[in-house]
């Protein structure tokens, strides 16, 4: 199967178009392309180098002066090349580890170095397939067979590499529809916060009408991709897997499913992908009186769009990802909003969070031969270790309310000088929105100030006391005020530890998942669970990233990785893997001592990456280098085998 997509179309534009879009380029990612159309190292080996850093301007701070005679170059060049000159052999092994030094804006360690260039894939090799697999007799791969719980995001991923890799399986997902988060979550504003050049599958990459685009548009891209690998004929739409129990006997998976409608059957397969997520079943808070409320109230991940909210007073609990989307979009339309902050979030600014991708950009992305390449990976480096290091505490650093090091001190203070700048001088909302905790303590949100411009509009107002009680008419607050409201909205986030539930996953023993994890979910490389032969995740526990990277890079590691668990056992002829307990133990004692170093893990700001026992069982705590080398191949010796 023909994964990764490389071709650009052929230049045909005439010079002042291609000057034009030349206005709208990325020079690094500009400036590497050029190497590749010219053979001329030297483009890059001079003073004009982009500088590393998150915080860095989108052209890693070349001059614009220097930024101009690159373009200038590239018109020449990129006129040359539409003439018919033809383009130089490819660069060396060295030159590509040099150019990837170049984008990164800092030298590179030779294993860094490796990871980064797999990632690149410059001449469409796939850094994340088996091809093993297809060495092994078809008839052996075709009669395993697979179960894969959800078609979002990681489960329509699983059903590409297996059926690419023609391994029989199976697709349960209980909404109508694929995509997941972005089929589930469709309340006003909704869209995504990391770069979406960086979130697409590797071999699918698309161009995006948006720098973040919105959720009918990532909803669409997941619904083309089922199209186009031709996964809908393998799915179970509208239903659901009640319960897993592992035969020990025949080394299966009995797998028990309920249709909407009720119908029930059962299944059988060797192996079970579960690719359910963390963040798919609404979280309602335990708050006195709640039900006594007698206006319309909802989730906000179930948003229920036949409300008209024109002219309504609206009260939004929560002020997380959700609601920083959705109220202001409320607030457009209502005649007030209510919103009631607990915890102040940290906010990032990015001036191009609604914006459109320019037309120049969009003929770069798509005529300039491995421009995209290079943008894209500049993009995912960008974010890659992003500002990693100053979420992670400095034990020479004896603050650990106000910050953990040096280098988280100084993101606080960029970050608090953006939000007293979108505050304007109203010093009252300002001591609102700045947290009393480490930035990275809880999730970092991604704004354009559009947050804080609803927050500042006169029909909203951003309540900070206490919920005390919820009742007929609204919410009474510990100050003693009551605020009544037509309609109250849930921006109360997720169920996020409850891994894996409501499924009833029994395995070796009769021994229960939830039994096992008693509340507190942990896994081994966040995919394997001892006495749970064949059971794999994705999006398991402690793989979630917090400040570096995109959920789509760890779920196609992780799918790399279950893939060579697969190899292993067909080539084998083994009926079941089971990751052995003191390997599982070790590495999650790994996992929590870095969690315990970062500020996440220091903070006592309230968080769903904090399960109900106080242990942090979200989030990965290194790099994306480690997560990338440790998911490359399964050890055996990690599993004992039957």
């Amino acid at each position: 199967m023909e994964l990764r997509n490389l071709a650009t179309e052929p230049i045909q534009a005439d010079d002042e178009t291609i000057r034009a879009a030349l206005e709208d380029a990325h020079v690094p990612s500009l400036m590497n392309a050029l190497v590749h159309l010219t053979g001329d190292a030297s483009i890059i080996r001079g003073d004009v180098r982009p500088q590393a850093g998150f915080l860095v301007d989108p052209q890693g701070g070349i001059d614009p002066a220097d930024q101009a005679a690159i373009r200038a170059r590239a018109l020449s060049v990129l006129t040359a090349h539409r003439d018919g000159q033809a383009l130089p052999p490819p660069p060396s092994q060295a030159l590509v580890h040099e150019m990837v030094c170049f984008a990164a804006g800092q030298e590179l360690e030779a294993e860094y170095g490796e990871f980064l260039e797999a990632e690149l894939a410059l001449n469409g090799e796939d850094s994340y397939g088996v091809p093993e697999l297809l060495a092994l007799p078809a008839a052996a791969r075709a009669g395993f067979k697979v179960v894969i719980v959800g078609a979002g995001m990681s489960g329509l991923l699983a059903g590409i590499r297996l059926q690419e890799a023609g391994i029989g399986f199976m697709i349960v997902e209980r909404h109508g529809d694929v995509g997941g988060t972005w089929h589930q979550n469709t309340y006003p504003g909704c869209r995504v916060d990391s770069p979406n050049h960086t979130y697409s599958y590797s071999f699918q990459p698309h161009d995006w009408p948006q720098f973040y685009s919105s959720q009918p548009v990532l909803h669409q891209y997941f619904r083309d991709c089922a199209e186009r690998f031709g996964l809908r004929e393998h799915i179970r739409f509208n239903t659901d897997v009640e319960a897993a129990t592992f035969d020990e006997e025949s080394g299966r998976w009995r797998v028990d499913l309920r249709g909407k409608d009720g119908t029930a059957e059962t299944v059988e397969a060797n192996a079970i992908i579960s690719a359910v997520g963390q963040l798919n079943r609404p979280k309602w808070p335990d708050t006195p009186g709640q039900e006594r409320y007698q206006g319309i109230t909802f989730h906000s991940t179930e948003w229920e769009h036949e409300h008209d909210l024109e002219g309504r007073n609206v009260l939004v609990i929560g002020t997380g990802a959700s609601a920083f989307q959705f109220a202001p979009e409320v607030a457009r339309k209502a005649a007030k909003v209510t919103i009631f902050q607990r915890t102040a979030p940290w906010m990032f600014n990015a001036p191009d969070y609604h914006a459109h991708v320019p037309d120049g950009k969009h003929w770069l992305l798509q005529h300039v031969p491995f421009y995209a390449k290079w943008f894209r990976f500049s993009m995912f480096w960008r974010m890659a270790e992003g500002i990693l290091a100053a979420a992670r505490k400095d034990p020479a650093y004896n603050e650990t309310q106000r910050a953990i090091s040096k280098e988280n001190d100084q993101l606080r203070e960029l970050l608090t000088m953006s939000i007293a700048g979108l505050c304007e001088g109203d010093e009252a909302l300002l001591g609102k929105l700045v947290p009393n905790y480490p930035v990275a303590g809880k999730r970092i949100l991604i704004d354009n100030g559009n947050w804080i411009r609803a927050l500042r509009r006169d029909n909203v107002e951003l309540v900070t006391d206490a919920i005390a009680e919820i009742n007929e008419t609204g919410v009474l607050t510990a100050d003693g005020v009551q605020h009544n409201g037509d309609v109250l909205i849930y921006g109360t986030g997720f169920t996020a530890a409850k891994f894996l539930w409501p499924m009833r996953i029994t395995g070796r023993g009769g021994k229960t998942l939830e039994g096992r994890w008693c509340g507190d979910a942990r896994a081994y490389l966040g995919i394997s669970v001892p006495n749970f032969p064949n059971l794999f995740c994705m999006y398991g526990p402690n793989t979630n990233i917090v400040v570096n990277g995109s959920i789509v890079f760890f779920s196609e590691c992780e799918m790399r990785y279950i893939l060579g668990c697969l190899k292993l056992l067909i080539e084998d002829g083994k009926r079941a893997m089971d990751c052995r307990e003191d390997v599982h133990d070790a590495y999650n004692e790994r996992i929590d001592e870095g969690n315990r170093n970062m500020a996440w893990g220091i903070s006592k700001a309230p968080t769903w990456y904090r399960n109900d026992k106080g242990r942090i069982a979200q989030n990965w705590p290194f790099t994306l280098r480690e997560f990338w080398s440790q998911t490359r191949v399964p050890n055996p010796a990690d599993y004992v085998f039957t």
